[in-house]
């Protein structure tokens, strides 16, 4: 990690080392690899694998999103399940190509509770999202986006370090301690759990003006 990665890594409280090596990561490469052996917290005892970010090494906008689903769990890569395919057509209605973007999570590790053969979402705690932030720290620094997308209340929480209400951000772009533009909207997952589709359908379309405007601050 150069000095300025390392810098960005300390303004998000991350420069102590972790990972199996004992020092911190010098790239994402590295912390991809670094992380599979974290025990920060106790979620690696029971998911498959840590899903770590995927996207454009030095993309102009990040999404964050909560934790891994159960694909994402499987497959090791980040919103590859039926979340990440909503997330994919909004993405593509508001003129964004995902090869561009870096995604991510808030959390590494998938926390469920088995329900016999299916593993059941479990939201993650305050301390879990905290000893996580070492991992996104990390990749604030490392990619340096100029826009951040907190994807529900978790992402948001993990990026402030502070409770915070969607409706309460949401619409109006604030900045982070590193200068990096933050945008407050939904988790595509919230729109799989509406049951009126018509308001559905008009939540959409407020995430896609969410993810367009976002694709708009990253430009300048």
């Amino acid at each position: 990690m150069g000095a300025g990665d390392k810098a960005m890594a300390e303004q998000h409280g991350h420069a102590n080392p972790a990972g199996a090596s004992g020092e911190a990561p010098e790239s994402l490469a590295e912390a991809r690899r670094e992380v599979q052996t974290c025990r920060r917290c106790d979620l690696n005892r029971d998911a498959t694998q840590a899903v770590f970010g995927a996207g454009a090494a030095r993309a102009a906008l990040m999404l964050v999103g909560e934790q891994p689903g159960d694909q994402e769990d499987l497959q090791g890569l980040p919103f590859v399940g039926p979340a990440g395919r909503v997330l994919e057509g909004a993405l593509q209605e508001a003129g964004i190509a995902r090869e561009d973007i870096y995604l991510t999570n808030a959390v590494k590790h998938f926390k469920f509770a088995p329900r016999g053969k299916n593993r059941l979402h479990q939201k993650p705690n305050a301390g879990e999202i905290q000893a996580c932030r070492f991992w996104l720290g990390l990749e604030l620094g490392f990619v340096r986006p100029k826009v951040v997308v907190a994807l529900g209340a978790t992402a948001l929480r993990a990026l402030l370090e502070r409770n915070a209400t969607i409706s309460s951000l949401r619409g109006t772009p604030m900045a982070l301690e590193n200068g990096t533009k933050l945008i407050a909207t939904i988790h595509p997952s919230f729109l799989l759990r509406m049951p009126d589709r018509e308001r559905a359908e008009a939540e959409r379309q407020r995430f896609i003006e969410d993810l367009t405007a976002a694709r708009k601050l990253a430009l300048h």
